[in-house]
């Protein structure tokens, strides 16, 4: 009777957080079978946080702490990049205390992140002595008790990969639609529905139908730069900047570039481009595409270019471990990587290197390589986040954002008169727009810019400005990467 009536209490307190929490956005669905899954979800979150404890009210206040946590979460979430918590958010868990700073916290050893964590464990090792337990009498009944509950917890999650729970989460869930998930089944019962999907569907994505790549010639040279937060700073109500000039006089094809995240999630767009997969074509997948194939994809550029008789190259100024980048570049078959132990002695502007030592880092793989080269880069000057400290005597997270990107358009300034004698082609695109206060959510549909510069023989007049998505980029770079377009004319000053 005393766990009956905490489920009872968790149950109703949850769903009154989570129906205050959507008020604003959607109202909770009040239908039976929405209802049902989304108090199912919350019962087998007291079960969860009792098999720890064995204690009634301990187990029904974690619930309530989870929901409430989730809720809080995602809205602080949803209020800087436009997007709830998902399912592929707690695989980043692990990278929170290796870069606190990149995910807008503190370490743990910070007073003011430890304190709060040990009163917390302080608070509940007092409930869990003060609170009775109540397991079964005897020792044999107790010890059954402890091995039977989280086995039947096991055996639910093994049986939710399969029929009939599978078709269920299937027939509610056919295809992500975030918001609307939430508001009929909440915050708990959507990760979980999405997890099982995301593991039901996940797969290689189909390979796209692409022509055969022509081979290179001895000085054809592609370099593909990702360029971090990166928009035109006129956008945000920043001054011009002499790149932008560049861009209109001397691209080849330049404009607003759709991207599959505001904020972050800078991997989304970079497997648009390396693959040219639409985000929507993934499924459950387009919330972290590394974590289902990783680089695993048959016509990632890296590939094309090894069958053009390219070698290959990727080049960023950050660890190694940071969405595990190593290993997937390595998957998308780049041969070469020269990532933060390569910049050791590179200018730092902030936390980040300097974004012109970048470019002449690319610049020298470029002179350095024995045939034709096809170079990816990701820059890091310009990651967020904008906070007081980060700049001395710059405190205003735009202004430290405009202090950055003016290194950005001068290191891709370098990198036009750097490549302009070659047989080469230069893309650079922004991955998603910047996280400050005054380019929140929906900022531009998400659209950042790109640029496709073409130097030596002469095989296409400029096109001006195209609008494109991300993944049309990609198949734009496949059809005609290896193919130098029309000469322009380079600033050299």
């Amino acid at each position: 009777m005393t766990f009956l009536s905490a489920l009872l209490a968790a149950l109703a307190v949850s769903l009154a957080i989570e129906a205050a929490e959507g008020g604003s956005l959607r109202p909770v669905s009040l239908r039976p079978g929405d209802l049902a899954i989304r108090l199912l979800s919350y019962a087998l979150l007291t079960l969860f946080w009792f098999v720890f404890s064995w204690r009634p009210w301990l187990a029904a206040a974690s619930c309530v702490l989870t929901v409430a946590g989730l809720a809080l979460v995602s809205r602080l979430k949803r209020g800087v990049i436009g997007e709830p918590l998902v399912f592929s958010d707690f695989a980043l868990l692990p990278q929170v205390p290796r870069h606190p700073d990149l995910y807008y916290t503190r370490p743990v050893t910070d007073p003011r992140i430890g304190l709060p964590l040990m009163a917390a464990l302080a608070l509940i090792g007092l409930w869990f002595w003060l609170e009775p337990t109540v397991l079964p009498r005897g020792t044999l009944p107790a010890l059954g008790s402890i091995v039977a509950l989280p086995l039947l917890l096991a055996g639910l999650a093994f049986a939710a990969e399969r029929a009939p729970l599978a078709a269920l989460a299937a027939r509610r869930c056919p295809d992500p639609d975030l918001e609307v998930d939430i508001a009929r089944y909440g915050q708990p019962a959507t990760i979980l529905a999405y997890l099982l999907r995301w593991r039901a569907t996940r797969r290689a994505p189909a390979a796209p139908a692409l022509p055969a790549p022509p081979r290179a010639g001895q000085n054809d040279v592609l370099v593909v730069i990702q360029l971090e937060s990166f928009i035109d700073p006129t956008r945000l109500g920043g001054p011009a900047l002499p790149l932008m000039e560049t861009v209109r006089a001397c691209a080849n094809q330049y404009g607003r570039l759709r991207v599959p995240a505001h904020g972050a999630y800078t991997m989304r767009t970079e497997h648009a481009v390396l693959t040219g997969l639409d985000v929507r074509s993934l499924g459950f997948s387009r919330f972290d595409p590394y974590l289902s194939g990783g680089g695993c994809e048959p016509t990632s550029l890296a590939r094309l270019a090894a069958a053009a008789g390219f070698t290959s190259a990727f080049v960023h100024p950050f660890h190694r471990d940071f969405f595990q980048r190593a290993a997937v570049m390595r998957a998308f078959g780049f041969e070469r990587l020269v990532m933060e132990e390569d910049f050791a002695d590179a200018p730092r502007i902030g936390p980040y290197v300097d974004d012109r030592a970048f470019g002449r880092r690319v610049l020298a793989e470029v002179e350095a390589a024995r045939g034709p080269l096809f170079l990816f880069g990701v820059t890091m000057e310009n990651h967020g986040p904008w906070k007081p400290g980060r700049l001395p005597g710059l405190d205003d997270p735009l202004a430290q954002y405009l202090h950055h990107v003016v290194h950005t358009g001068e290191m891709v300034e370098n990198l036009v008169r750097g490549l302009a004698e070659r047989n080469a082609t230069l893309c650079v695109f922004g991955d998603h727009a910047p996280a400050l206060p005054n380019c929140r959510p929906g900022f531009g549909e998400t659209a950042t810019d790109y640029a496709i510069f073409r130097f030596g023989r002469m095989e296409a007049p400029p096109r001006g400005r195209v609008d494109l998505s991300a993944d049309a980029l990609g198949r734009l770079l496949r059809s005609s990467w290896a193919a130098s377009g029309a000469s322009v004319a380079v600033p050299r000053s």
